[in-house]
């Protein structure tokens, strides 16, 4: 009896396995020029075009202007032209922190890739856990998400960030950046309670050890004999690390006041990059946000206000406090699994809430990729940028709207995806019930 539950466990869980696989197969590359005729042109950092035309050939974004210019040029045979009247075409979104493709059930251990062992582990990258055949993923492209930061959690320094986009055939096809900077879980500054002195304690120790980790990488950056893969990972964050490749950021995770201030003034004083993620208070340090040009991404606008007493709106309008201020900020579902393809929705809740529809925009495209360090290659509808857009139905941050059309770097995406079949599975259901009538 024994042996027969544990057949028919590992029976399950191999079946579990199996269906959480994404079955779609990648998409081949751009092999003809296409123009994109008719559609609202959302380009970002220009004006919107009402009646454009977007032209892209091998991945590349060629012609962008009004659909008169359709009159003087000479297409080529094999052009093919797409009419898109009446609907919307916007670059592809962009989520800067998720754990896709590092998480599938969050039931079995073995399909959770994204806290590795130990406290400080800066030598691991994202990117090299990441499983290409994720059954979310196409949930988020199908809404527009087109580029995604994978983001290690646990312990004081989990990892370094990826950047990838939702299509290929393995996760080397699906990664721009392997190495996007390093990962900084910041402690908190100020305890209370009862365990405050303990607390205290663990904070000190962990601050001694990221002091501690950031000295000896310096001092292995100076000199050395053998190789040290966590110095290594390090030195990619620190000043002049190696003249022939950028400084990298480090994103660090910090949500009080106390903390967003300590960990700036920390990155500054040794000459490194922050970003700060999360940034619930951020907006009660503008000041010194703007003048150490420290971005922020912001963790979501699904949150609950810090404090009983703080208004119930406090979330929904930090994006329009850092946009007055004139902060570099980004919007990210902040790793809420499975619902990244609700970011277009979270950014509707803050223009709901004063920010400007274009800032709100910007925040999910150009803002990201700027962050990133992207934006020359993502976040807007501009020549010789990467041919990574979508077209939807209506204004995306409306919630009813639907995307009908994508391609990632010029490559034509296949929206379907588990939710999708389903759908349709239970539509065929209820026709042959006559419930409801055939769209044919």
């Amino acid at each position: 009896m024994k042996y027969t539950t544990k057949i028919l466990t590992t029976l399950a869980l191999t079946t579990t396995l199996a269906t959480a696989q994404s079955l779609t197969p990648a998409a081949e590359p751009q092999d003809h020029p296409i123009f994109l005729v008719g559609a609202t042109v959302h380009t970002i950092t220009g004006q919107t075009i009402e009646n454009g035309v977007v032209s892209f050939n091998e991945g590349k974004i060629e012609i962008v202007a009004d659909q008169e210019i359709m009159s003087r040029i000479f297409l080529s045979p094999d052009t093919e032209i797409i009419d898109l009247t009446g609907k919307h075409l916007y670059p592809g979104m962009i989520d800067s922190i998720t754990t896709l493709g590092l998480q599938e059930i969050s039931a079995v251990r073995a399909m959770n890739d994204y806290n590795e062992v130990g406290d400080m582990t800066p030598e691991v990258r994202a990117y090299v856990s990441v499983n290409p055949d994720s059954i979310v993923i196409p949930t988020t492209r199908s809404n527009g998400i087109l580029t995604f930061g994978v983001f290690p959690t646990g312990g004081t320094i989990p990892g370094r960030a990826s950047i990838l986009q939702p299509d290929g055939w393995t996760n080397e096809d699906m990664t721009l950046t392997r190495d996007a900077g390093l990962i900084i879980n910041w402690p908190r500054m100020r305890n209370t309670g009862e365990n405050k002195s303990k607390a205290n304690d663990r904070r000190d120790q962990t601050l001694e050890n990221i002091n501690t980790i950031f000295d000896n990488a310096k001092a292995y950056a100076a000199k050395h004999n053998e190789t040290d893969l966590q110095l290594e990972a390090i030195t990619t964050v620190l000043p002049n690390h190696d003249s022939d490749k950028p400084q990298n950021p480090i994103f660090i995770n910090a949500n009080d006041y106390d903390q967003i201030t300590a960990a700036i003034n920390w990155a500054t004083a040794r000459n490194l990059k922050p970003i700060i993620v999360g940034g619930r208070d951020a907006h009660l340090c503008t000041d010194l946000l703007v003048s150490t040009n420290t971005p922020v991404i912001i963790g979501g606008t699904y949150n609950f206000p810090k404090r009983a007493d703080a208004p119930y709106d406090q979330p929904y309008t930090l994006p329009n406090k850092l946009e007055q201020a004139g902060v570099l900020w980004s919007l990210t579902m902040s790793g809420r699994h499975a619902h990244e393809r609700n970011l277009p929705e979270a950014a509707a809740i803050a223009v709901a809430h004063g920010l400007d529809h274009k800032a709100a925009l910007r925040g999910i495209t150009i803002n990201a990729a700027k962050i990133l360090g992207l934006e020359t290659q993502l976040g807007s509808i501009e020549p010789g940028k990467s041919a990574t857009l979508f077209v939807s139905d209506a204004d995306i941050l409306n919630v009813t709207s639907i995307v009908t059309h994508a391609w990632i770097q010029g490559r034509s995406i296949d929206l379907a995806n588990k939710q999708t079949k389903l759908r349709d599975k239970y539509q065929e259901k209820y026709r042959q019930l006559n419930l409801i009538e055939s769209e044919d």
